[in-house]
């Protein structure tokens, strides 16, 4: 997996990719239109964060690579890649229980709370992981 250079694009499958964790300063992208959405992306070393239509939805400590980002009914999924362990948190429905998955592994039932933020921790180091967040 790669870094996504111009910051945020859409896929041949119909997802989206964002974030550069390379970057040694942030930089940024809004603007960019995705099925009738307005994202916006901030992305460097440190962190990387995602918003549409001026709302939280996602964002990770440090700065990682998303590629294959897809939004459904029940839930997001998307495929995580960065130089170390991440702190990962999904803007989701308030006060909804989700399933997270990691690499197929099951790392347990979390609920959301009043503002529908979901924290999780992925293990990367230099690697790429396959999240699925689903009620």
């Amino acid at each position: 997996m790669a870094v996504v250079e111009q910051l945020l694009r859409t896929e041949a499958d119909g997802t989206f990719s964002f974030g550069n964790y390379e970057l040694p300063e942030k930089k940024k992208l809004d603007n960019f239109e995705y099925e009738g959405n307005i994202l916006k992306v901030k992305t460097f070393k440190d962190i990387t964060k995602l918003e549409q239509n001026e709302m939280f939805l996602y964002e990770s400590v440090p700065g990682t690579t998303v590629t294959h980002f897809k939004e459904k009914e029940d839930g997001v999924s998307f495929e995580v890649e960065g130089p170390g362990d991440a702190q990962i948190t999904v803007g989701l429905e308030e006060n909804t229980d989700y399933h997270i998955l990691v690499d197929g592994k099951n790392i347990g039932p979390m609920q959301t709370g009043v503002g529908g933020k979901l924290s999780f921790s992925v293990p990367l180091g230099n690697a790429s992981s396959k999240v699925e967040i689903h009620k």
